[in-house]
């Protein structure tokens, strides 16, 4: 298979949510057919391509490609969240097969993102789609998990250096928690170093100017736009 036929193939199986041999895709000729029963997914093909000697960098710019394939798909409401998040999977499994190689490239150094769920929020379904999706679109996230208290925030932006802080709640009693990680930061000499997003079910714009942050994000790709636009802008 020629290099070009790999990363179609590469592409189609990302957008389609293929991570291994044995997954089905889910557009219209897969649910009437399913013509990619028992042909070679992500997994598989990644892994040739590499074989082949296809350059790593090549392999993440179609992964990226097809991730914001998906994005167009989903914002048009073509896709639904199982399907996103199926293709943020298949497109995670590329990077993690990806990583070891492109560390020996001189490529454009990628944004570094820390999540978590604030302290006494237990909820982390959204945040880790927000992950996944955020690492198909070329950037490295650190997910730090749920009910995640100031101390450890503070702790590992000292340690990795991040250029964007996700905070995620869904409690409107855990809410009041991302200001105080916020002032928590400013006593700590930090607020100027990282760009603080937040998102989460009850939340708004509003909310967010209130209590300091630089953005709110309703969704995962509207994330996305918002870091992109966030790391442009000049301090």
């Amino acid at each position: 298979m020629g290099e070009r036929e790999l990363l179609k193939r590469i592409k189609e199986n990302v957008i389609q949510g293929r991570q291994e041999k044995g997954d089905r895709g889910f557009n219209e000729a897969d649910r009437e057919g399913n013509p990619y029963s028992g042909q070679p997914a992500v997994d598989e093909l990644v892994k040739e391509a590499l074989k082949a000697g296809i350059e790593p960098a090549a392999l993440l710019a179609t992964v990226v490609e097809a991730r914001r394939a998906v994005s167009k798909r989903f914002r048009a409401k073509k896709y639904f969240i199982p399907d996103v998040l199926a293709s943020a999977k298949a497109a995670d499994a590329a990077l993690q097969l990806l990583t070891p190689f492109l560390k020996k490239e001189t490529l454009r150094k990628t944004a570094k993102v820390i999540l978590a769920t604030v302290k006494g929020d237990f909820h982390d379904i959204g945040k880790n789609i927000v992950g996944l999706i955020f690492k198909g679109e070329e950037l490295n996230v650190i997910d730090l998990g749920f009910d995640v208290s100031e101390e450890k925030i503070i702790e590992k932006i000292r340690q990795e250096n991040p250029q964007v802080l996700g905070l995620s709640a869904l409690l409107t009693t855990t809410m009041a928690e991302m200001g105080r990680v916020i002032e928590k930061l400013k006593t700590e000499g930090l607020r100027d170093e990282v760009k603080v997003i937040v998102g989460g079910a009850p939340l708004s714009q509003e909310f967010a100017e209130e209590i300091g942050a630089d953005g709110y994000a309703p969704d995962a790709f509207s994330g996305v736009i918002l870091v992109r636009n966030l790391l442009g802008r000049k301090k």
